[in-house]
């Protein structure tokens, strides 16, 4: 079904089945399958491939070359029926994959809000993607992960399968992230190693002073001993701060993987 209002290039493919959502903008060249769904606006310049089932938010921006919802690169997959679910108001740019679930995985790759994907990057299978995220240029994101709001991931980084990001993280560029990365923390290393805390993000985000200072005070006490043991220690004391309460939190979720630890 498409909309009256869309406006759709003679020269895409659109295949029967798809929906195509009120003042969506579909450029030349672009091949859409017949389970994908557009909202409200979708905008695909030229060239872009959306397979699968797959669906895109209001208002998202997708850049020529970009290929969504193809089957995940996973030798297990046998062709079970999985999903792509991509938020609204992204904006993702040219040659970026993302892949549809697996049985195993839970079965559906899901991207919040509001996020840039810039050149080159890789969005792998059963991945959770939160709000207002940044991958910059060819970072590859492994199966499975869960990168949570506000995570900054920089060029050419890759993430292990399995991790989970903390929010407000940022990971400099070049790091090969393979452990946990606690919230609001600060990565760097070719083999990523803890650097301290995001001090300029939480100040953008109008982080009050006291939170900021209980952090900074969890953070010295978890580099102190055994961090699972710290952070249990501490929890059970108790702390001041929401955020710090935030990241004792994720250390104690669910995860069988070890964390990035200050150097």
């Amino acid at each position: 079904m498409i909309d009256p209002s869309a406006k759709i290039h003679p020269a895409a493919v659109i295949e029967p089945g798809a929906v195509i959502g009120p003042e969506c903008e579909i450029g030349p060249f672009c091949v859409i399958g017949p389970e994908v769904r557009l909202g409200r606006a979708v905008r695909l310049q030229s060239h872009v491939v959306i397979a699968g089932d797959t669906e895109i938010g209001d208002e998202t921006s997708v850049f020529p070359f970009a290929s969504l919802g193809q089957i995940p690169q996973d030798l297990k997959f046998k062709g079970e029926k999985t999903r792509l679910v991509i938020g609204a108001r992204n904006r993702i740019r040219e040659y970026v994959t993302m892949n549809a679930g697996t049985e195993g995985g839970g079965g559906v790759t899901r991207v919040g809000d509001d996020g840039l994907f810039m050149a080159n990057c890789h969005v792998a299978h059963d991945v959770t993607i939160g709000n207002r995220v940044i991958l910059v240029n060819s970072v590859a994101v492994a199966g499975h992960c869960h990168l949570e709001d506000d995570v900054i991931v920089g060029g050419l980084s890759g993430v292990h399968q399995w991790v989970r990001i903390g929010r407000g993280a940022i990971i400099g560029a070049l790091s090969m992230v393979t452990s946990d990365v606690i919230p609001h923390a600060l990565v760097a290393g070719p083999r990523a190693g803890l650097e301290g805390l995001n001090l300029v993000g939480l100040k953008r985000r109008g982080t009050p002073r006291a939170e900021i200072s209980a952090l900074r005070e969890l953070y010295m006490a978890l580099s102190e001993g055994n961090f699972r043991e710290q952070a249990r220690k501490l929890h059970d004391e108790g702390v001041e701060g929401d955020l710090a309460r935030e990241v004792l939190d994720f250390i104690l979720g669910p995860s069988d993987r070890s964390f990035l630890t200050p150097r």
